[in-house]
């Protein structure tokens, strides 16, 4: 399996002035360890810079402790310091994500790391299809279904990275509303192509007007994705009224 191996650290890290702050902070070398080690963590996990144990279980402080092997007060120091000095942002389901993550690390490369991964999927569920003929038609179908939940979960991550690389937002690609939208679009047969022409498409139109605010998993993937995919480009113009358009299923 191609697993992310690296991260990228800047040869400046320590001229920053939030680390200059840290440093004159008691454990100040230890909150540094964290930080660094939370930034392994974002890149293991290759998810926008999120960092859980898995998409429905963030960490908690005694995980982080047990993981980070780092007593669980000097956590919580750190994951506080990080939260005030913006380094890190931790939402209102106590997910943490590393703030400018997508700014900072090969997203390119992680991207490909992403593909290669659904690739090696594609091919397991193809064997999984093979050796499944000589079985019953239950057991088939119940391993089939598994796998295909591993691949959707592969191609919700990668539309929702490309959502919040080009409109510079942060949806996670763990939300249940988004997961079924996406879902229910490629249950249609909807590509991750396509999916990205119409976050192209609604960006280049949406973004720096009145219509900004739909630029969100739900309105972009409900009911009118077929509409947007085969609209041309267009800009709207700022001050539109959006009484105009009924975006809301």
């Amino acid at each position: 399996m191609a697993e992310v191996k690296w991260i990228k650290l800047s040869t400046s890290m320590f001229d920053d002035e939030k680390i200059r702050l840290i440093e004159q902070m008691p454990d100040a070398d230890t909150i540094l360890i964290i930080w660094i080690k939370l930034l392994a963590q974002a890149g293991k996990t290759n998810a926008s810079g999120y960092i859980y144990l898995n998409e429905n279980i963030p960490y908690t402080d005694e995980m982080l402790a047990t993981i980070l092997n780092r007593p669980i007060s000097t956590i919580r120091l750190a994951l506080k310091t990080f939260e005030q000095f913006g380094m890190i942002k931790i939402d209102e389901d106590d997910f943490i994500s590393i703030s400018n993550w997508e700014k900072h690390q090969n997203i390119e490369g992680m991207e490909r790391i992403r593909l290669q991964n659904r690739e090696r999927k594609r091919r397991q569920r193809e064997k999984g299809n093979k050796q499944l003929k000589n079985k019953s038609v239950t057991s088939r179908d119940s391993h089939a279904t598994d796998i295909d939940i591993d691949i959707d979960k592969e191609y919700i991550v990668e539309i929702v990275n490309y959502l919040n690389r080009v409109s510079g937002k942060k949806y996670k690609p763990t939300t249940n509303k988004t997961k079924k939208c996406i879902n229910a679009r490629i249950n249609e047969g909807f590509s991750v192509d396509d999916f990205k022409q119409v976050i192209d498409k609604k960006v280049n139109a949406w973004q720096g007007t009145d219509m900004e605010k739909y630029i969100r998993p739900e309105t972009l993937f409900g009911t009118k994705f077929e509409g947007y995919l085969n609209e041309k480009n267009k800009q709207f113009k700022k001050g539109i009224s959006l009484e105009e358009f009924d975006l809301d299923d």
